[in-house]
């Protein structure tokens, strides 16, 4: 994994030159911190100078003068402070991060000049955003600065001042297992499909072991007795055999039936036989996004000891055009029995889904089900990539994953589920089709995924095809994968499901 910035929590500060970070609302008035150290009046100075309004997330550099504790000031702006929301905190600590140099020592004098508190949560929220800033993929690039022994000297480290330092430290435990969970869904998604096939996945899978999560394996034979032939239908043009992995967190002492997230593995899909167009085709080395999102969610809660019982199941496959491969107007019976007649090969990943979701509520009987899968390019043209598609049976649900995803900055809307779109997916030959057609192709997968849902099971299906790769740079990521829905989903266990 690539080396990534230290954060740690001070009452005062122990580095002895590097970086002073000050955070600056629109006032422009410079924190105690600044006075105390003095260059408040040049820090000023500067920020006239150079037009510096301190808009949420900008940033300033300053040089300071030689005989300063300090080689360099940088302001970091908070915009109105009133308008502050609970997911800038990560975004702010971004902004520093990226402002920081190679091998910077930075210390955070983490004060307002307002005289509001900066709260424990808020501080870890600022270590958490530097650290999803610093991550980068550049393993492959002979001169890649995550190559080598130099990697190492060249991390920056961020040193946050605040008289709550010790709650600080405290609240950031979780964080960190949680920056950790989206750094490998990031690693994940990133890695080329040659290097990371569906027995490799298994194997990342599996490394969670070593903090207490208990992992089963299924093998191409053993889901073959199980009767998934939906999933398997969709890697039988491959060389690579399939896997479905099966993660167990128990941590919590009551005997409650656990709740699941289930993740789409395709770890490459050309199409298959009704195979993608050659531009932008690389790209689909992400479309199992959702599965690293899922083994991400289980590290992240397996590493703070969350106080609950969790099941993440991921169906890895590879959809490949050989003589071998499944072909449009083929009929295949997914493991609930239920017949599908296949229209287009690149409708592959709710067939994986169909047997995933099959199986979790077979063994495990979960309260609640989420999936997560990179599914129909239509969620992009309908909601770009900004917001994930929601689509639930439970209002419920529905409103915790919302207000979860406003509370972290990976934002959901939420879609129409309705029998109408459900006619769309009705086959002449089968009990349904693989998709129903161009339109509402998002709302119409989800529909599809429904039927494998029990009556009474509250259940939610992400489509993250927007969100998890290929989208834009924020201020806590720079990579071409985001990691998008650790964050999510455990602030969503963490707000609702804990003992």
């Amino acid at each position: 994994m690539t080396e990534i910035s230290t954060v740690s929590f001070r009452k005062s500060a122990t580095a002895e030159k590097g970086s002073a970070v000050f955070l600056v609302d629109d006032s422009l008035k410079m924190p105690p911190a600044a006075e105390v150290i003095g260059i408040a009046a040049l820090l000023s100075r500067a920020a006239a100078t150079a037009a510096f309004k301190a808009g949420k997330f900008s940033v300033l550099d300053v040089l300071v003068p030689a005989g300063t504790e300090y080689d360099r000031a940088i302001l970091v702006g908070i915009g109105k402070p009133a308008e502050l929301v609970e997911a800038d905190w990560a975004r702010i600590g971004g902004s520093l991060l990226g402002a920081l140099r190679k091998g910077d020592a930075a210390v955070l004098y983490a004060e307002r000049a307002d005289g509001e508190a900066i709260s424990p949560d808020q501080l870890a929220e600022i270590g958490l955003g530097a650290v999803l800033r610093s991550y980068s993929f550049d393993r492959y690039k002979s001169r890649g600065k995550g190559n080598g022994e130099d990697s190492k000297k060249s991390a920056a480290s961020l040193e946050i001042v605040h008289p709550e330092a010790g709650k600080a430290k405290k609240a950031w435990v979780s964080r960190q297992a949680v920056a950790e969970g989206a750094i490998l869904a990031r690693e994940l998604v990133n890695e080329p499909a040659n290097v990371l096939g569906t027995v490799e996945f298994a194997e990342k899978a599996e490394s969670l072991e070593r903090l207490g999560v208990t992992i089963e394996v299924l093998t191409e034979k053993q889901m073959k007795k199980l009767g998934m032939r939906a999933l398997l239908g969709v890697n039988q043009g491959s060389v690579r055999p399939p896997r479905l992995v099966a993660m167990h967190w128990n941590g919590s002492d009551t005997k409650e039936r656990p709740i699941a997230f289930v993740g789409k593995g395709v770890v490459f899909d050309t199409g298959g036989i009704s195979i993608k167009p050659a531009g932008g085709m690389e790209d689909m080395k992400g479309d199992m996004g959702g599965a690293a999102a899922v083994v991400g969610l289980i590290h992240a809660l397996a590493s703070r000891k969350a106080k609950t019982n969790v099941v993440g199941i991921i169906g890895l496959v590879e959809n490949m055009p050989d003589g071998n491969a499944q072909r449009p107007g083929d009929i295949v019976e997914a493991a609930s029995g239920t017949t599908i007649e296949i229209i287009n090969t690149d409708a592959e990943g709710r067939l994986v889904l169909a047997d995933a979701l099959w199986y979790v509520q077979k063994e495990f009987d979960p309260r609640m089900i989420v999936d997560l899968a990179t599914l129909t390019g239509a969620i992009i043209v309908a909601l770009g990539h900004d917001h994930a598609g929601l689509f639930s049976t439970d209002d419920a649900l529905a409103a915790a994953l919302s207000k979860a995803g406003e509370a972290t900055g990976e934002k959901v809307w939420r879609m129409p589920l309705g029998q109408a779109y459900d006619k769309q997916i009705e086959s002449k030959f089968a009990d349904i089709k693989n998709t129903g057609g161009r339109d509402a192709g998002s709302i119409t997968a989800a529909q599809f995924l429904k039927r494998f849902v029990k009556d009474g099971t509250p259940w939610a299906h992400l489509d993250i095809a927007g969100t998890a790769m290929s989208s834009p740079q924020s201020e806590t990521n720079r990579s071409w994968a985001s990691g998008w829905g650790v964050r999510l989903l455990d602030r969503l266990v963490a707000d609702n499901y804990e003992t």
